[in-house]
């Protein structure tokens, strides 16, 4: 299937915007990585083997990314975002080993997942490693609001993950709940990894306020292109099957749009496909042609773009600076890439 989600724009400016970012933290982000190196290492030797297959399986490290550009737009001069960005990467990876046992995942980023490589039990309890070592850094730096905010984020990811587990293959869910669910699994980190940049920084208040808005609303914009790519990007750029949502039987938010715009006959097609777990054959080519038909797919991407116009305004009470301008491009990559 090829590519049926139309972003308008240009895909290279959006691929060039985090090569610019990349740049930017460069030198940090190659001492991010040292620090993951360390800190994974145990005498166990299942746990740094489980964990570098996630590690180093070719995620851009944008969160990471996060936490050193804020920090540095914000005039940070120390060496505690290093640890903090290892904090944001180490949670992050739990919490993706955590997912896909509950999401029974096969593929991440077109390799094995863990759980597939070494099982369930496995992926769970390193998961629980590397979150352990995430606290242990977060009191290294003896920022105690930082470790509140990183504290918080992770309590809230698990809540998403219940809430979406509750509204599992239920057809009726609503806008509003979805959107609760990925404020939760995926904005809530987005917006810590950008906030404790400010808080390391001394510029608690609405700095760090503008930052947390920043990297929640990024996240929404994020996962929303996500929901609509799985059914309209390109296999081989997304690292995974398109359709894998479905397949899952997850409620997104296309489905959630063209359910709610359908007829009866099309909600009973949703019903059977996503709430009954019986699909046939050629059922996902049905189910894009639903969502085209009732612009599913165009109004996620409308709906990301909104997200992200709230985030690039919450930078504009920063000064002019190299890193404010790439975390603005960034909010641009995130909404036109293909994968």
């Amino acid at each position: 299937m090829g590519v049926v989600v139309p972003l308008e724009e240009d895909h290279g400016r959006g691929q060039n915007a985090v090569a610019v970012l990349q740049a930017l933290v460069r030198t940090e982000m190659e001492a991010v990585n040292e620090f993951i190196r360390e800190r994974m290492a145990s005498d166990v030797p299942m746990i740094p083997e489980l964990a570098s297959h996630l590690i180093n399986s070719g995620g851009k490290r944008l969160r990471p990314m996060l936490t050193i550009a804020a920090s540095k737009m914000c005039g940070y001069t120390g060496k505690d975002h290093i640890k903090l960005a290892a904090t944001v990467e180490f949670l992050h990876t739990a919490t993706l080993l955590h997912d896909d046992v509950v999401d029974e995942s096969d593929l991440r980023r077109g390799k094995k997942t863990a759980r597939t490589v070494w099982g369930n039990q496995a992926s769970v309890l390193v998961g629980d490693f590397l979150l352990g070592r995430a606290f242990k850094l977060m009191v290294e730096t003896k920022s105690l609001r930082a470790l509140e905010i990183i504290a918080d984020a992770a309590s809230i990811i698990a809540e998403g993950e219940v809430m979406q587990l509750a509204a599992a293959k239920d057809t009726g869910t609503t806008e509003d709940a979805y959107l609760r669910v990925i404020s939760a699994k995926t904005a809530a980190l987005f917006a810590a990894a950008s906030e404790i940049g400010a808080v390391i920084s001394q510029r608690e208040g609405s700095e760090a306020a503008a930052l947390h808005s920043y990297g929640r609303n990024l996240g929404i914009a994020f996962q929303l292109v996500d929901d609509a790519l799985d059914y309209g990007g390109r296999a081989a750029a997304l690292g995974k099957n398109t359709g894998d949502d479905f397949r899952e039987g997850k409620i997104t938010l296309p489905v959630v749009l063209a359910f709610r715009r359908g007829n009866a006959e099309e909600r009973a097609f949703w019903q059977r496909t996503l709430q009954q777990g019986d699909r046939q054959e050629d059922d996902l080519e049905k189910a894009v042609e639903l969502m085209h038909r009732h612009s599913a797919l165009e109004d996620t991407i409308l709906r990301a773009r909104h997200y992200g116009a709230i985030a690039m305004d919450a930078l504009a009470i920063f000064p002019e600076s190299d890193h404010r301008d790439a975390l603005t491009e960034l909010v641009e990559f995130c909404i036109n890439r293909n994968h």
